[in-house]
């Protein structure tokens, strides 16, 4: 069996045993005909609480929550989020909130703040030319948060645009518990918040202190103001063209290992590759809105997962040549950990993918590269884990000092804050969004290394190919190893039978 894997500019096809488990999404749902139509519905209709036309202030204001459209990888130009703002801005006018009155706030978190260019993005052309409101890019570093004064040890200080207003609609989509309903609310506020939004799984919100400090922010907000939302639950991308079909069609995965066009696409230089698969066209629907996020995440895990009658013994996860933020760069070794690990392989439910003691293998060339300004910050990060060896990796302690540094960086912070760079706290939040899964694994081995010393600082194993991966793998757990292949991208939910206790 020929299963291709997208590996950095690369599509390597990997000749898998018979007995090999090929992880591949099942196909896209039926899309929506009309998402502003269904977004109307949830915001009139939600599943809890009252609706919008009760809640709206005739003449008042009211903030639009949304966040940068990063997942799913890879994204597409025409988003269904994009409709789903119009919508809510024009329900929003028809409630008796004039245009004037609206704030889009752009809810980034830690990642690079958004540019004009970008920004356009994230609304149709004929909302952008008509808006006549506000649009606020959330800056985690300005100092005039405002403090909501809560009793728990985190502090939560949050965008002055969602305390100054009557109300607060939040608008995204339903990808993760980091990621839609409270979780965009935890994007718009300041870096304390954010660095203690990690998650074990990315689909169990008993499993993530992300999810409960969402909770509690918007709790605090409900004191205050009304807090409405509509989240959308999207299907995978679906690939246009040569590609039709990737990843979840066997067929399509065949006729893509079989076409004479994959050894032409091999022997072009790395940019031209990274220019051709940027350039595929690519669709992006939605199959529902709901007015609660919780329900959007479960409709999506139930439509997009691919369930393991049990754990894995070995997984092969391809790491594409892209970041999972935005802007889309090329990864530096931090954010290719990331992809694979703080992303692929917390994508579950029930049950962690592979046995406790399990080899993950990163289909990379972990190349050291760190674009500037723009992933300055990491470069930050990986210094020092050259400095103070791969033990500081897996012991978080040992990077304090370090990290206290980084964010207090006056250099570092201005360039954050205009708009050059990510915040200096954000690598240390990726890696140890690696964590859970690193916990967890006897080894990480990277295929196709090219910088072995990278890979080291970070604990991992460097191979210089799949096939040697593979055979360190096979000889850690045995002849008889359950080996998995995830084709992605775009990553998917697994859903792993829970072991019966002995």
């Amino acid at each position: 069996m020929k299963v291709p894997l997208l590996a950095g500019s690369r599509l390597t096809v990997v000749d898998a045993p018979p007995d090999a488990v090929v992880l591949r999404p099942p196909p896209p749902a039926e899309p929506l005909a009309d998402v502003g139509a269904a977004v109307r519905e949830a915001l009139r209709f939600p599943l809890d609480g009252r609706p919008l036309g009760q809640l709206a202030v005739k003449g008042g204001r009211a903030t639009i929550v949304v966040e940068q459209p990063a997942l799913p990888i890879p994204s597409a130009v025409r988003d269904p989020r994009q409709a789903a703002l119009a919508a809510t801005v024009a329900e929003l006018e028809q409630v008796g909130v004039p245009l004037e009155r609206q704030t889009i706030l752009v809810a980034g978190g830690l990642t690079r703040r958004a540019d004009p260019r970008e920004l356009e993005e994230l609304v149709p052309h004929e909302l952008a030319r008509r808006f006549a409101g506000k649009v606020e890019v959330h800056d985690a570093a300005d100092p005039g948060l405002v403090d909501l004064e809560t009793p728990g040890r985190i502090p939560l200080r949050v965008n002055r645009t969602l305390v100054e207003t009557d109300l607060v609609v939040v608008v995204g989509a339903a990808e993760s518990v980091l990621h839609g309903g409270p979780a965009a609310l935890l994007a718009a506020a300041g870096p304390e918040a954010l660095r203690a939004a990690g998650a074990y799984s990315l689909l169990e919100p008993a499993a993530s202190l992300g999810w409960r400090v969402g909770l509690e922010l918007e709790r605090e907000l409900l004191k205050r103001l009304p807090v409405i939302g509509a989240s959308l639950t999207l299907n995978p991308p679906v690939v246009k063209g040569a590609f039709h079909g990737y990843p979840h069609d066997q067929r399509a995965l065949e006729r893509i290992a079989r076409s004479p066009v994959r050894l032409a696409f091999r022997l072009a230089p790395g940019a031209v590759r990274r220019q051709l698969l940027a350039s595929i066209p690519r669709e992006l629907t939605a199959t529902a809105v709901l007015g609660a996020h919780v329900e959007a995440l479960l409709r999506g895990v139930e439509a997009r997962a691919v369930r393991l009658d049990e754990p894995l013994d070995t997984i092969v996860v391809g790491i594409p040549s892209t970041t999972p933020h935005l802007p889309r760069e090329t990864p530096n070794p931090v954010l290719a950990a990331y992809l694979g690990l703080g992303l692929a392989l917390r994508l579950w439910r029930d049950g962690f993918p592979l046995a406790d003691g399990g080899t993950a293998i990163l289909v990379t060339p972990f190349d050291r590269r760190f674009p500037h300004p723009s992933q300055s910050p990491y470069r930050t990060f990986f210094n020092a884990l050259r400095v103070l060896g791969s033990r500081a990796a897996m012991e978080p302690q040992e990077l304090a000092a370090v990290e206290r540094a980084a964010v207090t960086d006056p250099r570092a912070i201005a360039e954050y804050r205009s708009g050059r760079a990510c915040h200096p706290l954000l690598p240390f939040v990726d890696w140890a969004g690696c964590l859970p899964a690193v916990e967890r694994l006897g080894a990480v081995l990277v295929a196709g290394c090219r910088d072995a010393l990278a890979a080291r600082q970070f604990g991992f194993v460097p191979t210089r190919s799949l096939s040697a991966a593979l055979s360190m793998a096979r000889a850690r757990a045995g002849d008889d190893a359950r080996i998995g292949y995830l084709v992605a991208p775009p990553y998917f939910p697994i859903r792993t039978n829970r072991p019966e206790p002995s």
